[in-house]
């Protein structure tokens, strides 16, 4: 006879189960000179909007895999999320930001 499978036997409930982000591994958190970032990786199959990358200026289109970065303190909100290419993250130590306006 095939095994029956019981969700929630046995289990904790929802309210005694840890951040769900924080099992999962959805952010990574990175310490650097210029401070401490939560960093999250955006697959292109969920990129679904035009952003512009701070760190070279140019737009990261829709389906283009990159980062979402934000502060890792308590002054980090949703405002203070930005959007970069891998590389250009992994650089942004070697040159400034390029921002034209």
């Amino acid at each position: 006879m095939p095994r029956r499978n019981r969700p929630g036997r046995g289990r904790s409930g929802a309210a005694e189960r840890p951040d769900a982000g924080a099992v999962s591994g959805w952010a990574r958190s990175e310490s650097a000179p210029d401070g401490d970032w939560l960093v999250r990786t955006v697959p292109g199959s969920q990129a679904a909007k035009t952003y512009r990358c701070p760190g070279c200026d140019h737009e990261i289109r829709p389906g283009v895999p990159h980062l979402v970065v934000w502060p890792a303190d308590e002054t980090g909100g949703v405002a203070d999320r930005r959007h970069w290419h891998r590389p250009c993250w992994e650089a942004r130590a070697r040159r400034r930001p390029n921002r034209r306006w």
